[in-house]
């Protein structure tokens, strides 16, 4: 909405939600009852269809029976009602294209019948709520907002034709922007997978290597000064009296956010901690065998890890520190190249200590590395850049919103 001294065209009219929509919370019904669900005929619909279907809804992955309906309060839906969100994932937003029903998350706004308003104007006035929301959003264990005060959230609109006049540019401009979007993505996405293919090829490569004995095959440990797994002898893990010293540590998403090195913690424990941990030195190579699978970076400060993390200080006149994270990088590659499920829930100390790797001699480590660090620092230009782009859409969207509500779209 305009601000005081900039009002809105003439003919615009500024509207409580409540005056031009009905809105009717969702529900559940009991999903013990299995003859509130089995053979159901009637849509319901919860966020997952949003993420499936996106924000236009042609139907719903469950379904309820009329005895299921009956049981509950809940309030079949025209089509173009405009579901928000206004529990846990509070703003999200979609339109209907068939008439159903939904879970007490989502409320739906049904545009009463005067002619005053557009249900798709009105779905482009609801991307712009999510903020407004929270802020009046009740601090419970979860954001939670009440009927009343989506009733009392203002509207700003102008006459049906110009409505109708505004929802065209929309579509036209969000359907570019969209396009826009999907296409710097997809660039996003090859501009890492350029990385990782060259990853997989010395990888791939260096298994050959090791066939025809170009290349030595070794074991991390026969590599390494050290080679074992972090400690964190203490129960409960979480316990306080663990924390807040001067001693960095390390946990599986710390090393799963790095790029290569290990420049950031989350956590740090005292004197108490470090005695029931140990303190691993800056250079150290951390891999995860838990929760975040195969992830490594190189530590750039000495740090504790739990055992979770397996830690790789290297014999540095066998190999370099830099070509043996690399080299692991690409293993989690060629992991990720299996598929999800037993290939990686098996990873372990073993998965490790019985692999072979490729190591050619440390000068031509060296020029790997050299290779990988400008490939990876093109990389990273790319990546920043297609990420301002997305940023610059959004923004775009942003002020393509802000202008329409304010009239001087």
């Amino acid at each position: 909405m305009m601000g005081k001294d900039k009002p809105l065209p003439e003919g615009w009219e500024v509207k409580k939600l409540g005056e031009v929509c009905d809105i009717f919370n969702g529900s559940t019904p009991l999903k013990r009852k299995k003859e509130y669900w089995k053979n159901g005929t009637i849509n319901w619909f919860t966020i997952n269809d949003i993420r499936i279907q996106g924000r236009i809804i042609n139907y719903t992955n469950q379904k309820i029976t009329n005895e299921g309906f009956k049981s509950t309060s809940i309030k079949l839906l025209p089509k173009k009602s405009i579901l928000l969100c206004c529990t846990a994932s509070v703003g999200e937003f979609a339109i209907t294209e068939i008439e159903l029903t939904t879970n007490q998350q989502f409320n739906g706004l049904v545009v009463k019948n005067n002619n005053q308003l557009l249900s798709e104007y009105l779905f482009y006035f609801s991307s712009t709520l999510k903020k407004k929301l929270l802020n009046v959003s009740g601090k419970t264990t979860i954001d939670f907002v009440s009927m009343t005060k989506v009733r009392k959230i203002q509207i700003s609109f102008p006459p049906l034709p110009e409505q109708k006049r505004i929802v065209a540019i929309l579509d036209k401009a969000f359907s570019a922007i969209d396009k826009a979007k999907q296409n710097t993505e997809q660039n996003l996405k090859n501009t890492k997978e350029l990385f990782e293919s060259y990853l997989q090829n010395i990888f791939d490569n260096g298994k050959l290597k090791i066939e025809n004995g170009e290349w030595g095959g070794k074991t991390l440990k026969q590599v390494s000064e050290y080679f074992g797994r972090g400690k964190s002898k203490h129960r409960p893990r979480n316990d306080k009296k663990l924390y807040d010293g001067d001693y960095p540590f390390i946990q599986t998403g710390d090393i799963r956010n790095c790029e290569h090195y290990i420049t950031e913690h989350s956590q740090t424990y005292n004197d108490v901690g470090l005695a029931q941990s140990k303190l691993w030195p800056i250079g150290t190579i951390c891999i995860t065998i838990a929760a975040n699978i195969a992830e490594t970076g190189i530590l750039t400060f000495n740090a504790c890890f739990p055992d979770s993390v397996i830690g790789i200080v290297v014999n540095q006149k066998l190999t370099n520190v830099d070509f043996v994270e690399y080299l692991l990088q690409s293993f989690k590659v060629n992991l990720q190249a299996l598929g999800k499920g037993s290939a990686q829930d098996n990873i372990n100390m073993g998965t490790f200590e019985n692999k072979l790797f490729p190591f050619p001699s440390i000068q031509e480590q060296k020029q790997i590395v050299k290779k990988l660090n400008a490939l990876q620092t093109e990389t990273k230009k790319l990546e920043n850049t297609y990420q301002q782009k997305l940023n610059d859409l959004d923004e775009l969207k942003k002020s393509i919103l802000q202008k329409a509500f304010n009239g001087k779209l």
